[in-house]
């Protein structure tokens, strides 16, 4: 059974930075895409950034480019999203999901099957 959890999430001031986290278990790390989304209220949920765990190539959003890294260790099967420079419009529900691989840089929800509970992000002005 996939197993997704997040966590890191919290209050920060806009300028700040936060890193998530998202353990995983159950499938195999080192060749599965792993992607974060967030869901703000009132709106879509959106591919935020993705990894494909199989040779590490990474995807972004444009609005988060040069803000937000992703990474992975594949020794603690766990993904990272470090954020930097973070504004009152990150905030959001951080999501984890993964599937076999990214789908490209539009990382659409729907293709992605397995999600974690999700981390709550707020950004204050």
């Amino acid at each position: 059974e996939v197993q997704l959890v997040e966590s890191g999430g919290g209050l920060v001031q806009a300028g700040g930075s936060l890193r998530l986290s998202c353990a995983t278990s159950g499938f195999t790390f080192d060749d599965y895409g792993i992607a974060w989304f967030r869901q703000a209220p009132g709106k879509e949920r959106e591919g935020v950034s993705c990894i494909y765990t199989g040779d590490g190539r990474t995807y972004y959003k444009d609005s988060v480019k040069g803000r937000f890294t992703i990474s992975s260790d594949n020794a603690k099967n766990t993904v990272y999203l470090q954020m930097n420079s973070l504004k009152p419009e990150d905030t959001a529900t951080y999501y984890c999901a993964a599937d076999e691989y990214c789908a490209g840089s539009r990382m659409p929800a729907s293709f992605f099957g397995s999600w974690g509970q999700g981390t709550q992000v707020t950004v204050s002005s």
